[in-house]
């Protein structure tokens, strides 16, 4: 891992490395081995190294080409050295000798942009192409290293692998972005290249930016997943074997370190997958043993996974570490999750989770740490496996499986009916499907006993004149005046920023956000392919870069190799969900390695009840004097009287629902990031002043 900024005067100034070296500092936490700038005429660029793999005990960066025609900075971790060096027919010296930024540079001056298109790995990186004069900028396919930027075509352009270093520019405002403050409160992301603050943009995953002065910009996607691809395999071992194989490699080309090797184990599906392939591999090649850090509970037993953990554990060549989050609260490190120079967010509040993890894994010497991170989107559980079923006619099949995962869950099948059938049934009204909407009313009523009156009005509503449902909705607005509205965001603010949201994105070209509806009537790659794509993955995964990066660690998640997720995407969706098992293909590909308890597990344990007692009893007082003093700090974004019978409802001590919870955790958030912004604006000025006194004196 590291940490690059780069400066580009597109007005001809020459560049002043002091720019260059205090945007560095700011993010000096990723890269504490090694530092260094570069700087020519108008282009200049800066690297703090982190050394993780043995090849970057090697590399100084920014590195020149060997004409000195090409200047290079990055923050990267190639996958696919051996089949580079065969590509690139490089013999020159042994592969352990060559660096991964190396790679990229000869790769470039091989390939020029089109080199993005045959690297594998995590990446952001930026050449300086002197002879063309211009600037390439890259990000890898999934996004898992963040590249932020500034553009003012008449001034400058610079980027950053942390937003902070782009607010050491003094020319660079911080204005906030008030779009991206409206989607945090909604819990949704319209752009994924809006960022916080007004002036700075994110370079989106799998996509190139070029800049130049005599040019300008020029964004480019050089790769999408396809959702039309399909896999067909002459059997369930046959496709079991071949995702072990890819995951395999995920996790083998991941291990690659000079330093201890961690990983979250949690005690779930998806971290102990990676546990314990990992420690597979690494015993193959006799390497030292893998550490794992794991979230235990001794006060909220509820919570506490650790019979699962240690059934991993048992097994043998792993180091393990516990931490305790339940003797904390989840706003126990919120001044380092909540930097006054990122995103407002901590993460649906599991993020200071993550964060304990990471502090024991810096304490325990190790650099790289591993994770099972988003393997549910990548493996995918194949819940709308239902909906293609039901637009099959598959109505037994659909019985079958409903009645098989409620049984896995020990719950009711009737929730699934009411996710899948009954927009079913409404898009067979609204279509004028008489005959179908009434044989489906007779085959599930008979599969599930449900009232066909009941249904047959539901279908009667969907057709209804608009205005005769207004009707209906502002009767029964008369009985519930006193009911709040169901959202945090402040009414104003909500209309004010819906508005410009809608303009924006049809400035942009963005698609309209996806309706209830229209999910619960996808098929298992269509719904699988709109997570992969979210904006909201994007997020997620920058805020698990900063978790991993205050701490000086790289996070690596085998999960989003992008081998893996295009052959997982490309899966029929009897091999997501069969008989009520989910995620079927990993489990079946995890015998002999996985232990029987946690390969056949169905679910995992609610953190919820951890979250609400460190709410209520460790994190009382800090959450008294949020809603004491720093209201005012959002009272334009927020509506408080809402966010304030919220709070009272959770202190109270009686059953919190999840909207209170969510509404109490965003509006604490955004109201202590403003308070960290209001501190750094005073230290600032104090700083400021003062330098303007000694220099008087």
């Amino acid at each position: 891992m590291s940490g690059i900024v780069g400066l580009y005067n597109l007005n001809g100034q020459s560049i002043d490395s002091e720019h260059l070296n205090d945007a560095m500092k700011s993010i000096s936490h990723r890269g504490p081995d090694a530092s260094n700038v570069w700087s020519q005429d108008t282009v200049g660029m800066a690297h703090c190294l982190l050394w993780t793999t043995p090849e970057s005990l090697l590399e100084h960066l920014p590195m020149l080409s060997g004409d000195r025609s090409l200047v290079l900075t990055a923050d990267a971790r190639i996958d696919n050295r051996e089949e580079l060096v065969a590509k690139l027919d490089i013999a020159n010296k042994p592969l352990e000798k060559i660096t991964d930024s190396e790679l990229i540079l000869i790769a470039y001056s091989h390939w020029g942009e089109h080199c993005v298109e045959h690297l594998i790995g995590d990446f952001a990186f930026a050449i300086w192409d002197q002879p063309q004069q211009k600037l390439f900028c890259a990000r890898d396919h999934l996004g898992v290293k963040p590249l932020y930027y500034f553009y003012d075509p008449e001034h400058t352009f610079c980027f950053a692998s942390e937003m902070k270093a782009l607010l050491t520019f003094p020319w660079i405002s911080q204005n906030i972005n008030e779009r991206r403050i409206a989607d945090y409160l909604r819990n949704s992301v319209n752009d994924v290249t809006d960022t916080v603050y007004s002036n700075i943009s994110r370079l989106p995953p799998a996509h190139t930016l070029v800049v130049s002065a005599a040019y300008g910009a020029r964004l480019e996607q050089y790769w999408m997943l396809d959702p039309s691809h399909s896999l067909e395999m002459d059997s369930d071992e046959a496709y079991a074997n071949a995702f072990f194989d890819l995951f395999a490699e995920a996790v083998h080309c991941r291990l690659r370190s000079a330093f201890p090797i961690g990983a979250h184990l949690s005690g779930g599906l998806d971290s102990s997958s990676v546990t314990c392939v990992a420690r597979h591999l690494l015993a193959e090649s006799g390497a030292d043993p893998l550490h794992t850090f794991s979230n235990v509970f001794d006060i909220v037993e509820e919570c506490d996974e650790r019979p699962y953990i240690n059934t991993v554990l048992h097994q043998g060549g792993l180091i393990a570490h516990y931490t305790y989050p339940d003797r904390v609260g989840p706003l126990a490190r919120w001044q380092d999750m909540l930097q006054p120079r990122e995103e407002p967010c901590l993460n649906g509040g599991n993020g200071y989770l993550v964060w304990i993890l990471n502090q024991a894994a810096q304490t325990a010497g190790v650099r790289v740490s591993l994770d099972g991170f988003d393997g549910d989107t990548t493996v995918s559980h194949g819940f709308n496996r239902f909906a293609e079923l039901l637009q099959q006619e598959r109505w037994q099949e659909f019985a079958a499986e409903a009645r098989c995962l409620a049984e896995r869950l020990e719950g009711s099948p009737n929730p699934l009916v009411v996710q899948y059938f009954l927009p079913y049934l409404t898009e067979l009204a609204r279509s004028w499907r008489w005959i179908a909407f009434h044989q489906a009313i007779a085959q599930m009523s008979q599969h599930f006993r449900l009232p066909c009156k009941r249904l047959w009005l539901h279908g009667i509503k969907a057709i209804l004149p608009s205005r005769m449902l207004r009707l209906g909705q502002d009767l029964r607005r008369r009985y519930a005046e006193d009911q709040e509205a169901s959202s945090l965001i402040h009414p104003l603010f909500d209309q004010r920023t819906q508005t410009d949201t809608a303009v924006q994105s049809g400035r942009r070209g963005l698609p309209s956000q996806t309706s209830q509806r229209d999910e619960a009537l996808m098929t298992v790659r269509e719904a699988q392919w709109a997570m992969l794509t979210s904006p909201g993955l994007t997020l997620l995964l920058e805020l698990q870069d900063i978790a991993a990066a205050a701490h000086s660690i790289e996070a690596r998640h085998p999960f989003l190799d992008k081998r893996l997720v295009e052959f997982c995407l490309a899966l029929p969706s009897h091999q997501k969900l069969h008989q009520g098992w989910s995620r079927i293909i990993l489990r079946r590909a995890m015998k002999g390695f996985l232990p029987h308890e946690i390969q056949w597990r169905a679910g995992k344990m609610d953190m919820k009840p951890s979250f609400i007692k460190g709410l209520r009893q460790q994190n009382r007082a800090l959450l008294d004097n949020v809603m004491t003093h720093d209201m005012e700090k959002i009272q334009d974004y927020v509506g408080l009287a809402s966010l304030r019978k919220s709070y009272d409802r959770l202190t109270s001590g009686a059953a919190a629902s999840d909207r209170d919870l969510m509404a109490v955790w965003t509006g604490t958030a955004l109201a202590l990031w403003q308070r960290q912004i209001e501190s750094a604006s005073l230290a600032n000025s104090t700083e400021s002043n003062s330098s303007v006194q000694l220099s008087l004196n």
